[in-house]
């Protein structure tokens, strides 16, 4: 702070201070409230899932950050054990979740029909894969793997420890050597198209709040409606932050079997976004015995346009096991 003027009087020294200070409290104006909290409850059946890990319930100084951003969580940390993702073809890629005392975790609570499910895509938001690898009994995770282009590549292990009062979800940078070159962020677009399937999103994000997002699958111009169950839902969301990948994993309103919930061609879900900014949103869903993934751009407060774009913003085939 800078002080306006010398005065060579005492009296009038004392006053400019005093005045100063009045002034800096009236623009201080009074403490900020504290930060919104961007941690979210989860309940144990698969119905309103806003955000973070699988069934994640986050407390405390974790709470502030949102999912994905730490290789290490309550002393549980991911390691991979392959330094590189092949571009060439499938090849294993090999890691371990160690515990807090640095041993491999081998017990887990089961999420969504699967002890972890793995998260991959190149930090320019292409080439989306979400694979469920096997693990064997020393804690040893392997899945083969493909990177669709070179890139650095972030890896995200959503899991569950046995005995832990909550999901994780950890992850971790991973190399595809060769020339790296970044695709631009599609534009945001109301409706997408994969494998002759449209796909179309209603609703907004808008940060601090549960916002609902229904997206409707056709093919043909024909409504789906014998949507097939994947993972215990109907749809699976993930949303990753523009930028630093902040990882959102929601699921939708209601399950299969559960009385009201049909099997298409609207899949409703509930999510909340920890800031303003650009999102991209994979949803995975199964027809045909083929599950299949609809990306998104989103911006929060945004109105997109309405019309499918071009083309994919991914890389052709996506992975799921």
């Amino acid at each position: 702070m800078r002080t306006p003027l010398k005065l060579g009087a005492y009296a009038l020294g004392l006053a400019a201070v005093f005045a100063a200070a009045v002034g800096i409290g009236h623009l201080a104006g009074p403490a900020a409230a504290p930060a919104a909290h961007t941690g979210t409850d989860h309940a144990a059946d698969p119905g309103h899932q806003p955000t973070g890990g699988h069934d994640q319930h986050q407390t405390g100084a974790a709470a502030a950050l949102p999912a994905g951003l730490q290789v290490t969580q309550d002393g549980y940390r991911i390691e991979p054990l392959s330094t590189t993702l092949s571009t060439t073809g499938p090849a294993p890629f090999r890691f371990r979740i160690t515990g807090p005392g640095g041993g491999p975790v081998t017990a887990y609570t089961r999420s969504h029909d699967k002890d972890l499910h793995l998260i991959v895509v190149r930090r320019d938001l292409a080439g989306f894969q979400h694979v469920h690898p096997q693990r064997d009994a020393d804690g040893t995770w392997s899945v083969p793997l493909a990177a669709g282009a070179p890139g650095q590549y972030r890896v995200f292990a959503d899991f569950q420890p046995a005995g832990h009062p909550r999901g994780l979800t950890l992850g971790v940078d991973v190399p595809a050597p060769g020339d790296y070159q970044p695709r631009a962020l599609p534009a945001p677009r109301r409706t997408t198209t994969v494998d002759g399937y449209t796909v179309t999103v209603d609703g907004d994000l808008v940060p601090g709040t549960s916002s609902k997002l229904t997206l409707t699958v056709a093919r043909d111009g024909v409504a789906v409606t014998d949507l097939q169950p994947y993972l215990g839902a109907y749809g699976h969301l993930v949303a990753l932050r523009d930028g630093d990948l902040a990882y959102l994993h929601v699921h939708p309103d209601g399950a299969p079997g559960d009385g009201r919930t049909t099997a298409g061609p609207r899949i409703t879900f509930h999510a909340e976004v920890p800031s303003d900014g650009t999102y991209r949103l994979f949803l995975d869903f199964q027809h045909g015995g083929v599950v299949r993934t609809a990306e998104f751009t989103a911006v929060t407060g945004a109105t997109a346009p309405s019309n499918p774009p071009p083309s994919e913003h991914g890389e052709p085939g996506h992975t799921h096991s």
